[in-house]
């Protein structure tokens, strides 16, 4: 799977990077971006629940 981030959604709120550091940061523009290409599968859950938890619906899979 796949995370791809919406940087007009984004606010830079950083909870995903709070729930997966290892997936996610900030930019300098303090948007978040995915730090790989393929979410490994033992981290799937992790960036699932990033992407329910993000305030903004800024981040999507992407299979």
């Amino acid at each position: 799977m796949r995370v791809v981030v919406d940087r007009d959604r984004c606010e830079g709120n950083a909870i995903c990077v709070g729930i997966a550091p290892d997936l996610f940061e900030l930019d300098d523009d303090e948007f978040a971006v995915v730090t790989v290409d393929e979410i490994p599968a033992d981290r799937e859950a992790a960036a699932e629940q990033a992407i329910a938890d993000c305030p903004r619906a800024a981040l999507s899979r992407k299979d």
